[in-house]
This record gives structure tokens, sequence and C-alpha cells, in this order.
């Protein structure tokens, strides 16, 4: 297929009204990638102020606007992957300015064999900023008990920026409904199936502008899900079941 040559990667980007960041992110990855991209942008409703603000914009990368097929950003992003036909996908924050740079490592991990490339708060380089206590002590917490307690080779089992490997995508039937929880739900499938993991260190900064999308107490549930998921993986050798595979021909 020629848009697998042509766009090694696919950056999807969930938006809920980012007009005030989303110029400065595209542009920003226009400036500090170099493998060449396509950027997805999976939005809910029309009057979205981030269409209007992309429209307005000159720019050289190339944009399209997919429409989300439910709603919210687990919807969304799901909308994006199932839009994309890249080798591999990245699913970007729609507020980060501080990670372009590390996109091109992401890639290279990927083309080194990695199925699942995490963009990773809690190793050396990476650090998180500004974060609410209550949140903060949550992730890290989380994060570190299936570390040490489960099989997942990351140290970063939250964060929602990613690398999926079109491999990734095709095999896992995605269950998640809500938030960011996919990210979790495809990191513990990918485990099971012992798929190659890595990491690269990444910033996160509490974003300034706009309402995030983020609603960890809302979420825990769901989250709860997959982590217990993760540890059964470790723990009882449990094997991948039928629903959890994707079993459609692509």
């Amino acid at each position: 297929m020629k848009l697998l040559e042509e766009f090694p990667i696919d950056i999807v980007i969930p938006v809920f009204n980012e007009g005030a960041s989303i110029i400065e992110v595209i542009e920003l990855l226009e400036l500090n990638v170099k493998t060449r991209f396509r950027i997805l942008i999976c939005y809910d409703f029309e009057e979205d102020n981030t269409l209007e603000a992309i429209n307005r914009s000159e720019r050289s990368a190339v944009i399209e606007f997919i429409k989300n097929n439910g709603a919210g950003p687990c919807d969304a992003v799901k909308s994006g992957f199932n839009a994309s036909h890249s080798k591999c996908v990245i699913v970007y924050p729609g507020d980060d300015i501080s990670n372009q740079k590390i996109i091109d490592p992401m890639y290279k991990k990927f083309i080194q064999g990695s199925d699942v490339v995490v963009a990773s708060r809690f190793i050396p380089g990476g650090s998180m900023i500004g974060c609410p206590l209550v949140k903060s002590i949550l992730v890290r917490a989380a994060s570190f008990s299936l570390f040490m307690l489960s099989s997942i080779p990351v140290k970063d089992a939250s964060n929602g920026f990613r690398l999926f490997s079109r491999k990734a995508l095709n095999l896992i039937n995605i269950q998640s409904t809500h938030g960011f929880t996919y990210s979790l739900e495809i990191l513990v499938k990918c485990t099971r199936l012992k798929l190659p993991i890595a990491e690269v260190p990444a910033q996160w900064i509490e974003r300034k502008e706009g309402k995030s999308n983020f609603k960890v107490f809302f979420w825990l549930k769901m989250y709860l899900r997959w982590y217990r998921y993760g540890l059964a993986t470790t723990w009882f050798n449990s094997p991948i079941t039928p629903q959890c595979l994707n079993r459609k021909d692509k």
C-alpha cells in the first residue's frame, strides 16, 4: 500500500476544544520530527474550536480530520486507529509542547522490533511536573506496583502517549470504552502475547491551557480491570482469551 510507504507514522491526536494549543503542537511536530508522518485529528463535534484553528492556519504537515464514531477520548482514539494505514501509530496529546523530539527515537525502537513504545515519565531523563498530589500518587503507585509485581516491562504503565505497531493493533480487540484506559489495556494484552515492548524518557507537564480530559477517579474502576489483568498474566499464567483478540483480517 502506497500510504504505508509515504507515511511511516500516523500521529493520532484526540481533541476537545484544543484551539488554544493545537497550532503550536503542530508547528513543533513539523519542526522536530524527521520521519515522515501524517496527523489524524480525531474530534467529537463539528463546532470543536480545534478544527477552526487548524483551518485558519498555514501548515506544511499533512492533516486529516477524523470524526469520532462514538464519544469521548477512547472512541476518538479508536476512530483514529481505524482510519490509520501506516506501519505504526502514535497517540499524541493535543496540548503537549514538550515531547516532539522523542517521536523519532520512539520510531527507532519500533524499527528495532518493538510493537509498543511507551513515553515514560519514570525512567532516567523523564519527569512529571506540576501534577496534583493525589493524581501523582495514584499514577506513580499503579505504575510502580505493576512494574514490580507483574511481567509488564515498563515503569510507566498509565501514560497514554504511546506508539503501537500495526501488528499490535491488528491483533488486539480493544474492549475499553472510556477515557484513556485503552492504553493500559493494549499494554497488558501485548505483555500477555509476549510482544516486544520498549520505553523512552518523556517529560509530562500539567496543562495550563484548556481543560484536561483525564478523569482519574471517574475511570479508576476501568483502570483497575486492566491492572488486575496485568497481575493475572504474571501470577496465574492466564492465557489470552478469544474475545481479547481482533479476528478481523486487515
